[in-house]
């Protein structure tokens, strides 16, 4: 498989880390995380599409890993669209778009907003404009339920395994370091900027809950992105999830009549991370369909 090189993309007003895979003259696709995940969540996924002639780019969102928290502290859903856009700008050909959760939300907005093309096709993970309200809250008491952290990386593993009990919990702990950092009183906090979420200084702002599922919330708005989208676009769902179910999923279908759905057993929202060998073989499959055209 291919490997990855550390890289640093231009965001609106910030720096985006970024693992880059292939070769630099290939069509680009810009892979986007989920909310208080980092550019690790892809399992290999970046690496198979090197290896079928994409440059595939795992980039940390804005506050998240790696990459540069936001002097004002503004992680709206307008922020991230536009570090999209400005990513978009830096490169040579219109990329793929792979979004998962906040960074397919994020994708459809960058879409709709911008006058110019921002995708030459879109893939949608386990997001939709209609997301069930109880898996949402779900996400929300997740990030929000060790806002001290964590006194050992058991203990991170262990709260990674109520949230995904279908997934088994892992016994090599040393993955789990890209998706925490450790702070110099010795516990162990996610890797992301805590006004994320509201706990950090800028709580006091408005910005008081997770971007991400205050933004899943905002229908109408989604909805109307959503018929903008005119490039060749999949949904992958993850057939036990709690976040979008069956009917979110037709109404996606519903106002991008042109997309297709991949509904993937064994998964929950976190698809890539819980059944990559099929997430990769939907995404791989569509966008071999799509550079054919």
């Amino acid at each position: 498989m291919a490997a990855g090189t550390t890289v640093e993309l231009r965001g609106a007003g910030v720096r985006l880390a970024a693992d880059a895979y292939g070769a630099p003259d290939a069509p680009p696709a810009l892979l986007l995380h989920g909310g208080g995940q980092t550019r690790h969540a892809w399992g290999t996924t970046a690496s198979v599409l090197a290896d079928h002639g994409w440059r595939a780019y795992t980039v940390d969102l804005r506050g998240h890993g790696d990459s540069e928290w936001p002097a004002d502290g503004d992680y709206s859903l307008d922020a991230f669209a536009a570090d999209i856009r400005a990513m978009v700008a830096t490169l040579s050909r219109t990329p793929v778009l792979v979004g998962a959760s906040l960074g397919g939300i994020s994708s459809l907005v960058a879409i709709a907003d911008s006058p110019d093309p921002v995708a030459c096709a879109l893939v949608l993970v386990d997001v939709a404009p209609r997301m069930e309200p109880a898996g949402i809250q779900r996400i929300t008491d997740f990030m929000t339920g060790h806002p001290d952290g964590f006194e050992s990386l058991d203990e991170v593993a262990d709260a990674v395994a109520a949230y995904n009990p279908h997934r088994p919990r892992p016994r090599n702990l040393e993955g789990l370091r890209k998706n925490v950092r450790q702070r110099t009183d010795g516990r162990w906090v996610w890797h992301w900027d805590p006004r994320f979420i509201g706990n950090g200084p800028g709580a006091s702002s408005g910005r008081g809950s997770p971007d991400e599922t205050r933004s899943m919330t905002d229908q109408d708005r989604l909805e109307e992105a959503a018929r903008s989208v005119t490039v060749p676009t999949l949904l992958v769902r993850g057939r036990v999830s709690d976040l979008l179910s069956e009917d979110g999923a037709r109404q996606l279908l519903q106002l991008i009549p042109h997309a297709r759905l991949t509904d993937v057993a064994g998964a929950g929202h976190m698809v890539a991370g819980d059944r990559n060998d099929l997430f990769n073989e939907a995404v791989v499959g569509f966008l071999d369909e799509v550079r054919e055209v």
